[in-house]
């Protein structure tokens, strides 16, 4: 689902720098984005509903972070399903699908009758997850004037921390709504279950949007539909671009590409190829920090060092618009500095954060029956999660993701990057579903190791990670 190069408007023409539809575009890609920000929505809702849903069905921590992590299943499956489904039927029916399973899965998961129900529609959302975080980029690549591509193309990760963000602000209110409790009862339900099943109003908007929207000229011109292809070409690239030789290319590069094997990235003597391993490597080490614990645990994190329920969820909501700056800084140096050394940057920075959250987490107090830590470790605590978390945003956060992208020879790319984003979510999952666990063992020992792996990630940038600054793709062999 790569798109082909666009040629040099004609004279008299769109500048490339000034397209006269980058309105048009913009709101294209927003739409499509929308279904980053469903991303980053139903990762992070979860938060809000921790405590509620262990003292509903009154489980322990290792049957709780199963059901916390059962969306990381569906999203393994919808991720490596998504590609194939949007070449058959299209990125716009690919979308609809989407929010179908995310309308459903928050439907669902609002209004569960047993643990296992709760699960189920966890693992259909997850799928939902998949397919968006596949197809969104996709479909914001093929449809982009080539001078706002990489521009564009961030509107997804900005979209998911957006929607982490959002969905922070939201567990906020409706807690305060139930006066603190997330068992409190608002209209029939307790807060918790409007935690979950607030997520049909973006579903059904991802919907609507998708509607609104034409499909992508790649799979236009893929499936025959030319003068529709020529169409929407002249929407978003202007009006006298040669819509004829567009078409040409495009039909050219789907009939020359390469469809990559799995036994493409098979070589040496470690079974893949060096590059492959080394984008495992980054996808791994992206999850072994800790990252996703701040997003799926942290209100429950803060209450078990003593901040009351309503407090916790300010935290959490601030930690996320840590996270949206994080992002934008990233952005902004990504392209001046370059790739490896934003990541060193990270990597010294989240090590250093962890290291003081370990220390401040070792000096808790369980003898009130709850866990508390004194006023300056608790103070410690909550700044090291917050600079732990601006630094990932900053430099993993956006930098795994462009490597990605960038790092693979072409005849590999498509099939390395599904190895890479596949070891993500693996490495997703075990990283949530072993910390309650962890943190019951030893707070402060969890934090270690996620300290830990975040000292190891700097030799790996250092030997391994290739600078791709200024390299055009055909460069990468």
């Amino acid at each position: 689902m790569t798109s082909s190069t666009a040629k040099t408007p004609a004279p008299g023409g769109p500048s490339p720098s000034h397209p006269e539809h980058l309105g048009h575009v913009i709101f294209i890609t927003a739409a499509a984005a929308m279904g980053g920000f469903l991303f980053g929505y139903d990762s992070s809702v979860i938060n809000g509903a921790v405590e509620a849903i262990r003292d509903r069905f009154d489980v322990g921590s290792a049957v709780l972070a199963q059901v916390i992590a059962a969306a990381l299943i569906g999203c393994a499956f919808g991720a490596a399903t998504a590609g194939r489904i949007a070449d058959r039927i299209g990125r716009i029916r690919c979308m609809q699908i989407a929010s179908v399973l995310f309308t459903a899965s928050a439907i669902g998961s609002a209004l569960p009758f047993a643990l296992w129900d709760l699960a189920m529609w966890r693992i259909i959302g997850g799928f939902g997850i998949g397919m968006a975080s596949v197809i969104g980029p996709a479909y914001i690549a093929e449809v982009s004037p080539p001078a706002y591509r990489g521009r564009l193309a961030s509107f997804q990760q900005a979209a998911i921390v957006i929607g982490i963000a959002v969905s922070q602000l939201v567990n906020w209110g409706i807690l305060n709504l139930a006066d603190g409790d997330q068992r409190g009862e608002i209209g029939g339900l307790e807060a918790w279950q409007w935690m979950l099943g607030v997520m049909v109003v973006p579903a059904v908007l991802y919907g609507l949007l998708s509607f609104a929207i034409p499909e992508s000229p790649r799979f236009l011109v893929s499936v025959g539909r030319m003068e529709k292809a020529k169409t929407v070409l002249r929407e978003v690239e202007g009006d006298n671009i040669d819509a004829d030789a567009r078409v040409r290319e495009i039909d050219s590069a789907i009939h020359s590409e390469h469809k990559p094997r799995f036994t493409d990235l098979l070589g040496g003597r470690f079974g893949f190829l060096p590059i492959v391993w080394v984008g495992i490597g980054l996808s791994v080490f992206q999850q072994l920090v800790g990252i996703n614990v701040i997003f799926y645990y942290s209100s429950s994190l803060w209450q078990s060092v003593g901040v009351d329920p309503s407090s916790s969820f300010l935290y959490s909501f601030e930690t996320s618009v840590v996270n949206i700056i994080g992002t934008v800084i990233a952005m902004l140096l990504v392209d001046r500095i370059g790739r490896k050394p934003l990541a060193l940057i990270g990597s010294a920075g989240m090590a250093i954060s962890l290291g003081c959250a370990a220390w401040a987490f070792s000096y808790k107090d369980t003898s009130g029956g709850q866990i508390a830590l004194p006023h300056t470790q608790g103070l410690v605590a909550l700044i090291a999660a917050n600079c732990f978390v601006l630094f990932f945003a900053l430099s993993w956060g956006v930098v795994v993701w462009v490597l990605l992208g960038e790092m693979f020879p072409g005849r590999i790319r498509a099939a390395a990057l599904g190895v890479a984003a596949a070891a993500q979510w693996i490495a997703n999952w075990v990283i949530t579903v072993s910390f309650p666990t962890l943190s019951d063992w030893n707070l402060s020992g969890a934090y270690l190791i996620y300290t830990a792996f975040a000292l190891l990630s700097i030799p790996f940038i250092l030997k391994w990670v290739p600078e791709t600054k200024g390299k055009a793709l055909e460069e990468m062999g």
